[in-house]
């Protein structure tokens, strides 16, 4: 399956949502998903974006894709365990 195919069944804005909270958010979206249904997050630069995809992994979820906006936020695909 190739990353055009990949369409979001969720997404969910970030922007300007501060750590610890942006992580609270992102999981309170992955709980309203079925397994293996996807959740796009749009995230500022920085610190977020590290921390956002570590936890996401820690959970088990899997972060398909990664990739930075010309605004410079950044978009995470994720897939929900």
């Amino acid at each position: 399956m190739g990353n055009e195919s990949w369409l979001p069944d969720a997404k969910k804005n970030l922007q300007g949502v501060s750590c610890p909270m942006n992580m609270v958010y992102a999981k309170a979206e992955l709980a309203r998903l079925k397994q293996g249904q996807l959740l796009e997050l749009i995230l500022d630069d920085g610190i977020a974006v590290a921390n956002v995809s570590q936890s996401i992994a820690r959970e088990g979820h899997s972060l398909l894709k990664k990739a930075q906006l010309p605004d410079g936020s950044w978009a995470l695909l994720i897939r929900r365990s």
